[in-house]
């Protein structure tokens, strides 16, 4: 998934109210960027750091930059929620994550139940659910999710397991925005309830696939599947 537009380099000032930072641009110019994740972004927030923003396309929006990514020891991290649902669905269609090659229809925004997934994908007679989540959460070298506790993330797991009980196939698909990091479990301590049911979904049927993902100024390319703690 490429960028539609060059990126603009600076580094953060601050990050507040939840969905705006300050960023101070290489040409010495202080702006406001919306921040798309309303998570705490534990892990990824260093007062200082390079990062990446993308400009607005609706010229009447408040912000006029969005926060794409932020420089973490070293290494690209991507913070916009949005990135890993336009990836997942184009690496979906193009047969590019392990386990979830050779749909022929693949649709965004599906409900089942009262839920919505952020894809259904189909083929040979094959529907699957696929819910995808964003993962930036660290520590030591596992990625974890979720950065604070999710009651909409429990509800989409107890759907995911109606969905297997119906006789199609379940996916929770989590998109890790990083590459400083070895494998990937439930944050227990932040929602335990989320790591409970999470497990309880994994005992029903329901297939985690934890894909790593390269983020750069270019865009995002997926790396490959990491193992379950």
């Amino acid at each position: 998934m490429h960028f539609p537009t060059q990126l603009i380099h600076g580094r953060l000032i601050k990050r507040y109210k939840r969905f705006l930072a300050d960023i101070l641009l290489d040409s010495g110019e202080t702006v406001t960027a919306h921040c798309t994740n309303s998570g705490s972004m534990k892990s990824c927030i260093e007062e200082g750091a390079e990062v990446y923003l993308s400009p607005a396309t609706d010229p009447n929006r408040k912000t006029r930059f969005t926060w794409e990514m932020i420089l973490i020891n070293g290494s690209w991290v991507g913070i916009n929620t949005s990135n890993p649902n336009i990836a997942a669905l184009k690496w979906v269609k193009e047969s590019r994550i392990p386990g979830l090659e050779g749909y022929t229809k693949v649709n965004r925004e599906v409900t089942f139940g009262d839920s919505r997934f952020d894809i259904c994908a189909e083929k040979d007679g094959e529907t699957c659910f696929i819910e995808v989540k964003n993962v930036t959460l660290k520590d030591g070298n596992s990625a974890l999710f979720p950065d604070s506790v999710t009651t909409r993330g429990q509800k989409h797991l107890e759907t995911l397991v109606k969905v297997k009980e119906s006789g199609m196939r379940a996916v929770m698909l989590y998109i890790i925005q990083r590459t400083d990091v070895k494998d990937f479990g439930p944050a227990t301590s932040i929602d335990p309830d989320y790591a409970t049911k999470l497990q309880k979904a994994m005992n029903a049927g329901v297939e985690v696939i934890p894909l790593q993902v390269k983020v750069t100024p270019q865009g995002l390319e997926p790396v490959g599947i990491l193992p379950m703690i």
